[in-house]
């Protein structure tokens, strides 16, 4: 069996949406949140970051694929989409 591919959506602490693409979500969160991770969400002012969606994929391309149609949507479609699978950006706070 292929292992499988993952299209994540982070919301960072400034009410950002960052999607990026991998095959390991919890270890690419890790890598994200010590300031390793892509320039968007290194900042100290995007941190904490929450980790809001994930999907999975057979293939690569079909993950790379997804995030890049997330991508290039608008944020209210970004927030459609993500309403459309379960999930509320409303109640999310930080402290």
């Amino acid at each position: 069996m292929n292992k499988p591919y993952y299209m994540y959506v982070l919301l960072t602490a400034d009410n950002m949406l960052y999607c990026g693409f991998t095959d390991d979500v919890g270890k690419r969160l890790a890598t994200h949140e010590v300031g390793k991770g892509a320039k968007f969400t290194r900042p100290a002012k995007r941190h904490p970051l929450t980790l809001v969606y994930a999907e999975a994929f057979t293939t690569k391309h079909d993950a790379l694929h997804a995030e890049a149609m997330f991508k290039k949507l608008t944020r209210k479609q970004k927030e459609h989409f993500l309403q459309n699978h379960g999930v509320s950006l409303a109640k999310k706070t930080f402290n």
